[in-house]
This record gives structure tokens, C-alpha cells and sequence, in this order.
């Protein structure tokens, strides 16, 4: 089950962490994959790893943000058959954590961009050479910050992850009878670099601990498979049963 040998899969933001460990699964099930990061040394990074592991990957550097950037990298790839809009959180630096009545618009506007417009432009490089084949998959990596309130000093963050998933919604009514689906899972408390902060979080969670890197690929593989053809428009909340509806 879950064979994707022969497919393309473009990773958005796989220079570390939850990207890095889906591109390493969609690597795995057979997929060549197209690792992004804005820093071209974490796609490197992540490459040597997957092609040292017996996977097929290669580096696509580039700023989710900027639209020309993202569609001249697309040109030079194989056409995509699989999209996972990852790149998030702040964009090229970190988010201003306050209040929204105390911030300014250049505050807002990396979560914007990066979590809104990166999906955007992402997804606009790839959808007509999907729809051309009759086939593929899209999946957009979330946050239940976009589908409640959740963080207080958050709120163009949340604006951001919440317009990708109204989003994915609308588009996967666009190309349902295309082939293509489009879904968003949105992520609950991820482990922290800090271990007292994971242990911490891991008890507001019902199942006792925070996410992982391969929790979010587990769920990624399924979506994108031939056996999740009929899973579409849907937003996931990957949790621990922190969020159920």
C-alpha cells in the first residue's frame, strides 16, 4: 500500500524538522522528491540524507513568497505530481509574539505571506500540470491556529493558516473531477527543542504526548497515496485528541 514509485513530490520548508521527516517518508514509498527550504544548505542536507538512505531526492532552494522564484523552479523539475505546502510559522525570520493591538504591519507580514501566499504561489506553480495529467495530490500543512483560537499574540499567524485551509477548501471543489485532491492537515503541539517544555505540553495532551516529525509524514503518505483518492477538501486535526470535531 502507499506505493508512490514514479511520482514527483515537491516539499515545501524540508530543511528541518516536520518537512525534512515527510520528504524522508514520501522518499521512502518511492517518490523523487524536491526538497525546498529557503536555506540552501538544509535542502542539501536533507538530500544527502535521503539519497544516502537509498531514496531519490534533489535540492530546490527557493522563497515560497516570491512567485517568480517558485514558478522558475518548478520549470526545471519533472512536472509535480504531489505538492505538500510546509513552509510556515514566521517565514525567513520569527514571528512578533504580542498582542495584535500592539503590533505593526510589518509584524504581520511574514506570517502572511509565508503561510497564506507561499501556499498560493506553491500551489499555482504545480495545479495546471496536475489537472493537464489527471492526477494529483496537494496537501497543506496547517496549524489549529487556523481553525480556532488557540494562542493568545498569534493572530496573523492564525489569519494566515486559516486562509490556506478555506483555501484548500475551495480548490478541491475546483479539481475534484480533475484527479487532483487537495487537503490540509492541521497540526496540533509538536515536540520542542527544550525536553521540559515537550514534557510540559505533552500533559494538556490526551494521548499523554506532543507530535513528531513522523506522526505528520505517517498522515502526508496516506493523503497523497492512490488509497486516499476519495479524501478531499478535508481539514484533519493531527492532535493527540487535543482538538476533535
Amino acid at each position: 500500500m502507499f506505493d508512490l514509485t514514479g511520482r514527483t513530490a515537491l516539499v515545501t520548508g524540508a530543511g528541518q524538522n516536520v518537512g525534512a521527516g515527510i520528504a524522508g517518508a514520501l522518499a521512502t514509498q518511492g517518490a523523487m522528491v524536491a526538497v525546498n527550504d529557503i536555506e540552501a544548505d538544509r535542502c542539501g542536507a536533507v538530500v544527502d540524507a535521503i539519497n544516502s538512505a537509498g531514496g531519490r531526492a534533489v535540492s530546490a532552494p527557493f522563497d515560497v513568497t516570491d512567485f517568480e522564484a517558485v514558478a522558475a523552479a518548478v520549470a526545471k523539475l519533472p512536472p509535480v505530481d504531489i505538492l505538500v505546502n510546509n513552509a510556515g510559522n514566521g517565514g525567513a525570520r520569527p514571528m512578533n509574539v504580542q498582542p495584535f493591538r500592539e503590533m505593526n504591519p510589518s509584524d504581520w507580514d511574514g506570517p502572511i505571506r509565508v503561510n497564506l501566499y507561499g501556499v498560493l504561489n506553491c500551489t499555482r506553480a504545480v495545479i495546471n500540470a496536475m489537472c493537464e495529467s489527471g492526477w494529483g495530490r496537494i496537501v497543506t500543512i496547517s496549524s489549529g491556529a487556523g481553525t480556532a483560537g488557540v494562542n493568545i499574540g498569534v493572530a496573523p499567524y492564525s489569519a494566515g493558516k486559516g486562509g490556506g485551509i478555506s483555501f484548500m477548501r475551495t480548490l478541491a471543489l475546483e479539481v475534484a473531477r480533475l484527479g487532483v485532491t487537495a487537503n490540509t492537515l492541521a497540526l496540533g503541539l509538536m515536540d520542542m527543542p527544550d525536553p521540559k517544555i515537550t514534557a510540559n505540553l505533552a500533559r494538556t495532551i490526551p494521548v499523554g504526548r506532543t507530535g513528531t516529525p513522523e506522526d505528520v509524514a505517517g498522515a502526508c503518505v496516506w493523503l497523497v497515496s492512490n488509497e486516499a483518492g476519495w479524501v478531499t477538501g478535508q481539514t484533519i486535526e493531527l492532535n493527540g485528541g487535543s482538538v476533535t470535531t
